[in-house]
């Protein structure tokens, strides 16, 4: 595996002056486009998605269980297939695979909106999510490397751009849902159709602006990628334990829904769960990134993570069988979704940042690629075993509390320590991010 860099071998940053935070104007004009694009992904992917379960089971008439297929297949399409993209990315540089992802991603759109059967909804998320496993890692795999030389360089913590990334990507999560509830008021069909027009400006834009070559990123064969990703278990690990945190995740859109729908009667106050989400990141994301950078190692932050996200469903599983209703009744989903973003916050932004330390040069888009593709694989397994929990009538507050055991089983399996991390000797109290040098606000 590539040597770690001696600005990080000990789990110091380099020192660097300034705020302590990642402003925009700081950075490379590469890495504010690709941080605005995840903003602009976000926007057209969460028009849609967040209404899709309900779509399936009132409109087309899906069982349960095969809503929660049909969201995993979705989920594997596109996490599972990453490393595809990833591996295209570092082959033929990320300018084409992420135009061909946008074009993808406008026909998926298209023909979810016309789609009325079972077998065409099935091909529409297919394309969306394969759209996605193209253009996303390429996106993601360039920001990780731009972030890295940005920490090498003395600008900063790596994590602090991939914080700032995620914002972007909530503040997109933040706009989509809203567009969409806006546009339900008129159909389905219109949602997609918003979220197809909105990755049309997108294209244009990445066309338009989008280099040919990014300086620094060599081109390598794809053949023998997947043996290395395969023999590198420490790289392993790390993803058995981001799967078990996007599959909590993705309860978002099966399990959170078909609560609300029990507490409220509608799933009209789930868009605004969804933006309460996306507010509390784009708002706390740096705060919180800087806030555990100074006081815990990256193992650390996503133990304290996955024990938040645990927590939130307990909160859901102790309450349900109260069977409370109306606006109280929102209450403990309201808490879950407090608790999963604030684990969300603590987990993702780290992750992400681990993987450069676990690649080998030039192979950084297929291990960017690998982490969500192993994740989709847990996921498309654990979200038809979760559609399948919530189907079997066992007593309420059982499928809440088997996924809350989830994320605490992968706090064990993660990697025992991080290349970044200080060593036995040095204390993570005293190892304190510097802040990277700015002159304008975030």
């Amino acid at each position: 595996m590539t040597p770690a860099p001696a600005s990080t071998a000990t789990g110091r940053p380099p020192k660097a002056s300034g705020r302590r935070t990642a402003p925009l104007a700081t950075l490379s004009p590469l890495l504010r486009l690709l941080i605005l694009t995840q903003l602009a992904f976000n926007i057209g992917f969460f028009a849609v998605l967040p209404f899709l379960s309900e779509h399936l089971g009132q409109s087309v008439g899906m069982a349960g269980w095969l809503v929660g297929f049909v969201l995993g297949l979705r989920t594997f399409s596109q996490q599972g297939l990453f490393v595809v993209g990833g591996a295209l990315a570092d082959r033929y540089g990320i300018r084409p695979v992420v135009l061909a992802g946008c074009a993808l991603r406008i026909a998926g759109f298209a023909w979810l909106g016309f789609a009325g059967r079972t077998w065409a909804v099935v091909g529409a998320v297919l394309l969306i999510g394969f759209a996605a496993a193209l253009f996303s890692p390429a996106v993601e795999s360039e920001v990780a490397r731009q972030a890295v030389g940005w920490e090498e360089g003395g600008g900063g913590d790596r994590t602090r751009v991939l914080a700032l990334f995620t914002v972007a990507g909530q503040a997109g999560a933040f706009v989509g849902p809203l567009l969409g509830a806006l546009l339900l008021a008129v159909d389905f069909r219109t949602v997609c159709l918003a979220g197809a027009g909105v990755f049309v400006l997108v294209l244009a834009g990445h066309a338009w602006l989008l280099p040919q070559r990014v300086p620094g990123r060599v081109q390598v064969p794809m053949k023998g990628g997947a043996r290395l990703v395969l023999r590198n278990r420490r790289f392993l690990a790390l993803c058995c334990a981001y799967g078990a945190y996007l599959l909590a995740y993705n309860q978002l859109y099966l399990a959170l829904p078909a609560e609300v729908e029990r507490a409220a009667g509608s799933q009209a106050p789930l868009a605004w769960l969804f933006a309460l989400s996306s507010l509390l990141v784009v708002t706390a994301q740096l705060p919180v990134t800087r806030w555990a950078g100074e006081r815990l190692t990256p193992r650390r932050s996503m133990v304290a993570g996955l024990a938040l996200i645990a927590a939130g469903f307990t909160v859901v599983g102790l309450a349900r069988p109260a069977a409370w209703t109306g606006t109280g009744g929102l209450v403990p989903a309201a808490g879950f979704v407090v608790l999963l973003t604030l684990g969300q916050m603590l987990v993702a932004p780290v992750a992400r940042a681990w993987v450069p330390d676990l690649a080998e040069d030039g192979r950084l888009g297929l291990y960017t690629g690998a982490l969500s593709s192993v994740s989709g694989v847990i996921v498309l397994a654990g979200s038809s075993a979760t559609g399948l929990l919530l189907d079997t009538g066992l007593p309420v507050a059982v499928p809440w509390l088997v996924l809350a055991a989830v994320p605490l089983v992968a706090v064990g399996v993660l990697p025992r320590r991080s290349r970044r991390e200080p060593s036995a000797a040095t204390p993570a109290s005293t190892s304190t991010p510097p802040s990277p040098p700015g002159t304008s606000g975030s």
